[in-house]
This record gives structure tokens, C-alpha cells and sequence, in this order.
């Protein structure tokens, strides 16, 4: 059984992962109890992240090992740093401020077809834009999961989400409103037409 790869991104209202030269904070600074611990409990479970080779750069210069220590990192960031992590990259080298990361310099469909294959865990990406569009229109992603905070970035917003993505139909698995104000959407992707 193959294991299920989900595409896990924030989003302004208005479809962008991130923002410049603004003060949201983290998490669009609409971070409340109920979306924090549903973050925590799915990074708690056991899992396999995949990254590309931007995101994790961003990811290991903001909670790097060096750069945080363990007691002081939050939980959900902390859950995430101790899981194994592909980065798909023709570039990086070690070593690296993260605990378990192989770096892999192939294709990522081949790559991701055959982890989705062999993997005993789930696998998780959380950004990593460009390459998740990819691995979409190769009918990998099983599930994107899509946190909308309440915010619109039209002046401030970076990363259109799906900007260039193929066209896809999405089949709503399940949806969470968290803190009276956050979406969770997840969806099953099929490619249109």
C-alpha cells in the first residue's frame, strides 16, 4: 500500500504562502489554541517530510539546531525538526543545522513515486511551492491541505500559492474552523480534463 503524500501550505484569503516587508507575525499572527494544537497533533504522528531546496534553507536558518535549542523551540516547530526530512536539491550540501536529512539530487517524481512506494510512514511537505506543483500535475499528492488565516496580502502577500499550477479539481476530504476565525481545507487533487 502506497504511503499518502500531503501538500501542506498556509495561505492568505487571497492565495499567497508568505508576505514582505509587513508585521503579520508567525502564522499570519492568527495563531490561537484550538489551530495550534491540532498543528501539534498532526506533526506528533509519524512522518516523513519532503522539502525543496528553498524551503528548507528557510527552515533551517529559522529553527536550525543552532539556532533554537529544543526547550525553547514551540512544539509544532519542534515536532517537525525531529522528523527524517528529504530535500530535493542540486545544490545543498552538508553538514546541516537539521537532526535527519537526506539530500537527494534526482528527479523528485521518480524520487517521491518510489518513497510513496517503499515508505512506512506518511509523507508531508509543508511549502516548498514550485516542487509541490510538480509532484500535483504527476498525480502524487493525495491530499492538499490548505490553512486560509483570515487575512487578505494584497499589498504585502509573496508566493502565489497555485500560480502556474495545472488545472485540478479538488474533492473536499474534510474542513476545520479553528479559533472562531481559521480554515482547514483538505482536499483530494485530480487533474482537469
Amino acid at each position: 500500500m502506497a504511503a499518502t503524500y500531503t501538500f501542506d501550505i498556509f495561505s492568505s484569503l487571497d492565495g499567497f504562502a508568505s508576505y514582505d516587508d509587513a508585521d503579520w507575525g508567525p502564522y499570519w499572527g492568527k495563531a490561537g489554541d484550538e489551530f495550534l494544537d491540532r498543528r501539534l497533533a498532526q506533526y506528533a504522528e509519524q512522518q516523513r517530510m519532503v522539502f525543496g531546496a528553498n524551503t528548507f534553507r528557510l527552515m533551517e536558518q529559522m529553527v536550525g539546531l543552532s539556532k533554537i535549542p529544543a526547550e525553547a523551540l514551540d512544539p509544532v516547530n519542534a515536532a517537525m525538526r525531529s522528523m527524517p526530512a528529504t530535500v530535493f536539491s542540486s545544490t545543498l550540501d552538508g553538514p546541516f543545522d537539521w537532526p535527519d536529512v537526506t539530500v537527494v539530487k534526482g528527479n523528485a517524481v521518480e524520487v517521491v513515486a518510489r518513497l510513496k512506494e517503499e515508505s512506512d510512514v506518511p509523507l508531508r511537505s509543508h511549502g516548498s511551492l514550485s516542487l509541490n506543483r510538480a509532484l500535483m500535475a504527476a498525480g502524487l499528492v493525495d491530499r492538499v491541505q490548505i490553512t486560509v488565516f483570515p487575512v487578505i496580502a494584497g499589498q504585502t502577500g509573496v508566493e502565489p500559492i497555485f500560480q502556474g499550477a495545472a488545472d485540478f479539481d479538488l474533492e473536499l476530504i474534510e474542513s476545520h474552523t479553528f479559533d472562531g476565525r481559521t480554515q482547514e481545507l483538505t482536499y483530494h487533487p485530480t487533474l482537469h480534463g
